[in-house]
């Protein structure tokens, strides 16, 4: 059984049309969900970082990297901003070690809707370079048995043109946050990546990326002086497949509150559940310092692949740091939007 999930996990992901990798913690990596969303958040620098290891009892995992930095800052006199940054990650899947790196730099204008600076709508775009390879010497082919013998000399029957490719990506989107009165915030957004669809394939056939559709939202609000609730989701169709991961986390601030000039906490921990449809349920666990959020989530497999993994499925660890920043520019007491 564990041999026919890894032929599943490598063959559906080489020979099925091309789709991009996906975390459970999707909230903290928003620059991977939709280049609107750089910015939104509270501070003018935030720095992200996530690792996940997944389908480690099959004894191929797959291991993803990432990493993202923002920086927000005023334009000019009015009471828009703008927000510059990059995404990046490297993951390596599978038997084949199928790895891909991606580096996205990512621009995003706030546009603001009020004079009390608390609605805006943002545009923005992200274009990078993404490099994929993998390594041909574990894999075997129906060509290279003759009676039922193996020969690795034999010719494959596969026309790769190569065991790297690389191809230029680019993705745009839009987002809305506002505020909830005193008492909270939203955000709703839409992304589309790959609209170029770039192509993909390592064989001489063109295979192209096929352009994905996502739509983000997200909820926070006070229930008391020292409580705050959390509630995330996101969409994204691409090509067959689609995916829907969403929940809600809450989260305690032993200090009370908020630290008013800064708005960072000074120690608060978090719990919650998030729930990727017809795959995986997702407790969410974070305790926050100072600048500093470190999370840690686990995926209890509820697939069909269930038997096969033991409900095993990704486990992933994530650090963000948030802060402002003593330029004049600074987002600090000049805006209430975005803050999430």
């Amino acid at each position: 059984m564990r041999k026919l999930l890894i032929l599943f996990l490598l063959f559906t992901g080489r020979f099925a049309s091309a789709q991009d990798i996906h975390l459970s913690q999707f909230f903290n990596t928003p620059l991977m969900q939709n280049p609107a969303l750089a910015g939104v958040f509270t501070g003018d620098i935030r720095i992200q970082a996530v690792y996940r290891n997944q389908w480690q009892s099959t004894g191929f995992p797959y291991q993803t990297n990432a990493l993202s930095a923002e920086y927000k800052f005023a334009v000019g006199s009015s009471d828009d901003f703008m927000t510059i940054g990059a995404s990046t990650f490297y993951d390596q899947a599978g038997i084949m070690k199928l790895k891909t790196l991606q580096v996205m730099p990512a621009i995003n204008f706030h546009k603001s809707l009020s004079g009390n600076k608390n609605s805006y709508l943002s545009g923005g775009f992200m274009a990078g370079f993404v490099n994929r390879q993998f390594d041909g010497k574990n894999l075997t082919f129906d060509n290279q048995y003759t009676g039922g013998q193996y020969d690795p000399s034999a010719a494959t029957g596969e026309r790769f043109t190569g065991l790297s490719r690389g191809f230029f990506d680019a993705a745009l989107g839009l987002s809305y946050n506002s505020d909830l009165g005193e008492n909270g915030s939203y955000y709703l957004g839409a992304s589309l990546w790959h609209f170029h669809k770039p192509s993909y394939s390592f064989l001489s056939d063109n295979i192209q990326l096929a352009p994905k559709l996502q739509f983000n939202g997200g909820v926070r609000t006070w229930l008391n002086d020292a409580v705050q609730l959390t509630l995330e989701g996101n969409y994204l169709v691409q090509d067959n497949y689609s995916e829907t991961i969403g929940g809600a986390r809450v989260q305690y601030f032993f200090d009370g509150d908020m630290i008013t000039d800064a708005a960072i906490s000074e120690f608060s921990v978090a719990g919650g559940l998030y729930v990727r449809l017809k795959d995986a349920i997702i407790p969410y666990a974070q305790v926050s310092y100072n600048h500093i959020d470190v999370g840690i989530s686990y995926d209890v497999n509820t697939s069909p692949l269930k038997s096969a993994s033991q409900g095993r499925g990704g486990f992933e660890l994530s650090l963000t740091y948030r802060g402002f920043t003593k330029n004049p520019n600074s987002t600090l007491g000049n805006m209430r939007c975005p803050r999430f």
